[in-house]
């Protein structure tokens, strides 16, 4: 059996602002995450508690897939890995957007341009549930954001492009290869 392929994304606990600004995203803790293992379609979900089998599942997947992964994600995950920085076979979509357009794009703003369907909330929203004790409503905001992640990669994957709008509203096309 091959490594799997895995689409990930993650929720914290704090937000920028309550944790010294964005230099500061390893104090932003591990509300939740969610990964999909692309070939067997299965979703396994992770809890703070569980942060070690997700470092684990991730260091074991031939290939991790996520939208600002890179500069967010693993920089949430660093203080439990040893505070070591996590070297992982990774397609960051953002950061492949980034490259290509020079600007950064919501995950958001390029799925509802390229799969004609958005996501349901965002992580400030995520984060106040969480406070709330509602991680059931946090776990479903983070499976769908990862059920959008995986489908932008592979209508990329399959069409070369994905799309967004300009400032003035114009849908706007930028190859991409993953």
């Amino acid at each position: 059996m091959s490594a799997p392929t895995l689409i990930f994304d993650l929720e914290t606990q704090h937000l920028a602002d309550e944790v010294g600004g964005w230099s500061h995203i390893a104090k932003m803790k591990m509300a939740c995450a969610v990964t999909l293992d692309v070939d067997a379609g299965t979703i396994t979900r992770y809890l703070e508690s569980d942060a070690e089998k997700l470092l684990a599942d991730l260091r074991a997947a031939s290939l991790v897939v996520g939208f600002n992964v890179l500069r967010f994600d693993y920089e949430v995950l660093r203080p439990y890995a040893g505070g070591e920085p996590l070297a992982l076979p990774t397609v960051d979509l953002l950061a492949d957007l980034y490259r290509a357009l020079g600007f950064r794009l919501s995950l958001d703003s390029v799925a509802s341009a390229t799969l004609g369907h958005s996501k349901s909330a965002d992580g400030v929203l995520a984060v106040h549930w969480f406070r709330r004790g509602e991680i059931e409503k946090v776990l479903d905001y983070c499976e769908q954001d990862v059920r959008v992640t995986r489908d932008l990669y592979e209508y990329g994957k399959t069409h070369q492009h994905v799309q967004y709008r300009d400032k003035f509203g114009r849908l706007k096309r930028v190859a991409v290869r993953w």
